[in-house]
């Protein structure tokens, strides 16, 4: 993982902390972008995780929750969800979300998270390790939080000059109120290196999958020609890594 130094730029959080409904309503920002992402992986998540764990109800923590897009889809599945934020205002809108009334918010350091060993069957981390300058620490953190034969699931942005030119340039192009340093390349993580990382912390990755933008689509030109984002706007998922990935990583028992 590339090392920070005083001429690099740090990613901007700080946009985090006062989006307020905007993370459900805006067009004209990049949190639209989020929403479309969920719209595809949340389901796909909720299905693995019926499948691998027999359809019971589970113990989920989520890292770097947001305004809880996916905290609150797997709570309206029937789970014990907790999500965590350092943005009291994104925790503020998620709990506002929160249809089932069964999802719970911390605000809480994700290096240091408050909860014992084993707590969760589990723990997600979506568009957050590369929010981060340690991302390994979070990964282990989280490992330490999995029960035996639990899940990490995942979603970040791959380190390459095609992420750079199409998640970083790309938002600054064509999407309003792209704020700078809304991502920084030095943060982005090649597949290879998170499966690493993982597998230090005793997570071995069972699956991994692309995503990409659906670019033929009339929402997505609109995106080109207005800045906006619109409700329509979607992605699919694809085999290649280059630019963003999904993945679970399963607790080895030791």
């Amino acid at each position: 993982m590339p090392v920070k130094t005083a001429s690099q730029p740090s990613v901007n959080n700080e946009v985090y902390h006062a989006l307020g409904e905007r993370w459900y309503k805006a067009q004209d920002d990049p949190i639209a972008l989020l929403r479309a992402e969920s719209r595809l992986r949340n389901p796909w998540i909720a299905d693995e995780l019926r499948a691998r764990f027999a359809g019971r109800g589970l113990r989920i923590l989520d890292v770097g929750c947001g305004g809880g897009f996916l905290s609150n889809y797997l709570a309206a599945q029937g789970h014990t969800v907790i999500g965590i934020d350092f943005a009291a205002d994104a925790l503020k809108v998620a709990r506002l979300h929160d249809a089932s009334g069964q999802a719970k918010y911390v605000q809480a350091d994700a290096y240091r998270l408050p909860f014992a060993d084993g707590s969760f069957d589990a723990v997600c981390s979506t568009d957050f390790l590369e929010h981060v300058e340690e991302p390994e620490l979070v990964i282990r953190e989280a490992a330490r939080l999995i029960a035996p034969n639990g899940l990490f699931i995942f979603h970040t942005f791959s380190r390459n000059w095609l992420a750079w030119l199409v998640v970083i340039k790309g938002l600054e192009w064509f999407v309003r109120n792209t704020p700078t340093h809304l991502h920084v390349l030095r943060l982005f993580i090649r597949s290879e290196d998170l499966v690493s990382m993982c597998a230090r912390s005793g997570l071995s990755v069972d699956c991994l999958r692309g995503m990409a933008p659906v670019v033929f689509s009339i929402a997505f030109w609109k995106m080109i020609f207005l800045r906006t984002v619109a409700d329509s706007f979607s992605f699919r998922f694809t085999q290649s890594t280059r630019l963003s990935y999904s993945g679970f990583a399963c607790k080895v028992r030791r």
